[in-house]
């Protein structure tokens, strides 16, 4: 099995706030990338599963949102992982802009 991607986000959000953007933006955020697919995704308090796709290849992972960060956790399918930095640098790019700070 092969060791999962990472990706931590920092944000000034809050827990609650932070949380409420993922919910509400997320399954438009991942839509503009055209290599991920959001499969499902499963929310259990300030914590979500999820199944994604990408390249016909499924992966798993978790979000987990915390007061000034939120840490994703991805498995990749070896197939994928030749992959692994250009899903991270996505996620992360995506992720930053789904949790900037508005005022």
């Amino acid at each position: 099995m092969s060791r999962p991607l990472l990706v931590t986000i920092p944000h000034s959000l809050g827990k609650e706030e932070a949380t409420n953007r993922l919910k509400n933006g997320l399954t438009k955020a991942t839509s503009t990338l055209p290599m991920l697919k959001l499969d499902e995704e499963v929310w259990t308090g300030d914590t979500m599963t999820f199944r994604m796709s990408a390249m016909g290849q499924q992966a798993f992972g978790s979000v987990d949102v915390a007061e000034k960060d939120v840490r994703i956790e991805i498995t990749l399918p070896w197939l994928l992982q030749r992959f692994a930095e250009a899903i991270q640098d996505a996620i992360k790019s995506k992720g930053q802009v789904l949790l900037e700070h508005k005022k």
